[in-house]
């Protein structure tokens, strides 16, 4: 999918999307060089891929009732989600965003899927006019929160979570320099209380009550309350 490039620097390169047996997709915005190399792909071409790395969102989280809120290519991580959601019986409410109705992506795919789909356009081109997280605030609180996106929209999920006392779980975008933990150029600041923080000696001992993790390994799914923006 081409994007317009007045829309390029709000936009994420790629993720994954679909996963069954031995099969998977990805799902990626064609931004720069490496995904216009992607995108000229032929069926029987080979690709090196290394992984899983990191770690994704815990669907096992007792609930009746879940929100997804994705931002533009942040639908592709949470398809995954949403069907594992679905599969426990779980009420899902999908919050859709992008900056028009041009960079929508399967929205109609969810509601097949059983989601209730929400979708909020920045030039009102579809859906509600204004950001996602407009949508989000106006909804009946859920019980749980997972989200994908730019950062200005995870931390607005956050305040909203906080507000309502509802725990959610962030998918973070970042720039990754290695992708396995051994630059610590994707890192952000944690509760060190927290089960996916790095270990570290404590403030008794001269450490931090914060300690900074990396995306790329202890994320990129974090619990909102946990981390220290």
């Amino acid at each position: 999918m081409a994007i317009p490039p007045s829309m390029q620097a709000a936009a994420t390169a790629l993720a994954v999307y679909e996963a069954e047996g031995k099969r998977a997709s990805i799902l990626f915005f064609v931004m720069g060089p490496r995904t216009r190399e992607l995108a000229r792909l032929q069926i029987g071409d080979a690709l090196s891929v290394t992984g899983p790395l990191g770690n994704g969102f815990d669907c096992s989280v007792p609930s009746h009732d879940a929100s997804i809120v994705a931002g533009g290519v942040g639908i592709a991580s949470v398809w995954l989600c949403a069907q594992r959601l679905l599969q426990r019986g779980i009420r899902v409410r999908l919050f859709y965003g992008a900056r028009t109705a041009a960079l929508l992506v399967d929205a109609r795919r969810f509601e097949q899927l059983g989601c209730e789909v929400i979708v909020a356009t920045d030039d009102g081109s579809a859906g509600m006019h204004g950001f996602v997280t407009a949508a989000l605030e106006r909804a009946v609180p859920p019980e749980t929160i997972y989200a994908c996106g730019p950062s200005p929209m995870l931390r607005a999920v956050g305040a909203i979570a906080s507000r309502w006392n509802v725990r959610a779980q962030l998918s973070l975008e970042e720039t990754f320099g290695c992708g396995v933990g051994g630059c610590w150029g994707c890192v952000v600041p944690l509760d060190r209380c927290s089960a996916q923080a790095p270990s570290f000696p404590p403030a008794a001992q001269g450490g931090s009550d914060v300690v900074f993790a990396r995306v790329c390994k202890e994320g990129p799914v974090f619990w909102s309350d946990e981390l220290r923006w």
